[in-house]
């Protein structure tokens, strides 16, 4: 009979996802999972099958609670969408300035996309949902006149998203809140009418 788990997969797959963020996907070891997540090596191949699966349900965990906060900010009805979407991107100023990390995804892209198709492939269909949100909510503000009709809403989420990437990158890189803040309001001023 097996003994029944002494573990959450859920708090484990957390403390995996800090230690992948901290550090990254090659510079983690398993031994460093086992100190991270205090569960043995045995259990964590038992349950998670491989570093590499583990890392990959870290970052779906990661992607569902980036999509999740990015819907809570964005979703609503189209009388304020502006006013939602200079909320969202001072939330994501506020994060990138104060940064001790950067973007999980942001940075495992970076690492192993490359040569790594399933963290392409969630890299691709994290960011392709980010932007269709930002999309509803461009044309929303669009519908109620806060954004000029000449104006592709499809492309200026790009912009948005890429605006967020660049902020992500240069929080990394030592620039502050007041500079992101900066970087969303100037943004944001283009944008909305």
């Amino acid at each position: 009979m097996a003994r029944p788990r002494e573990f959450d997969e859920d708090d484990v797959v957390g403390k995996a996802r800090d230690r992948f963020w901290a550090a990254g996907y090659a510079a983690t070891s398993i031994h460093d999972l086992v100190d991270a997540t205090g569960v043995s090596r045995g259990s964590l191949y038992a349950t998670f099958g491989s570093k590499h699966e583990l890392f990959l349900r870290a970052l779906d965990s990661y992607c569902e609670g980036t999509i999740a906060a990015v819907h809570a900010d964005l979703d609503g009805d189209s009388a304020d969408a502006a006013d939602r979407l200079r909320t969202h991107m001072r939330h994501v100023a506020d994060s990138c300035g104060n940064a001790e990390f950067g973007c999980f995804l942001a940075k495992s892209t970076a690492e192993l996309a490359a040569a790594d198709p399933e963290v392409a492939k969630r890299a691709d269909q994290m960011y392709g949902t980010y932007e269709d949100i930002l999309v509803t909510c461009l044309e929303q503000a669009q519908h109620v006149g806060d954004l000029d009709d000449r104006h592709d809403p499809r492309t200026l989420a790009a912009l948005l998203l890429i605006t967020v990437r660049g902020m992500d990158a240069l929080g990394q890189a030592g620039r502050g809140v007041e500079f992101m803040r900066q970087v969303t309001e100037h943004s944001l001023a283009f944008l909305l009418s």
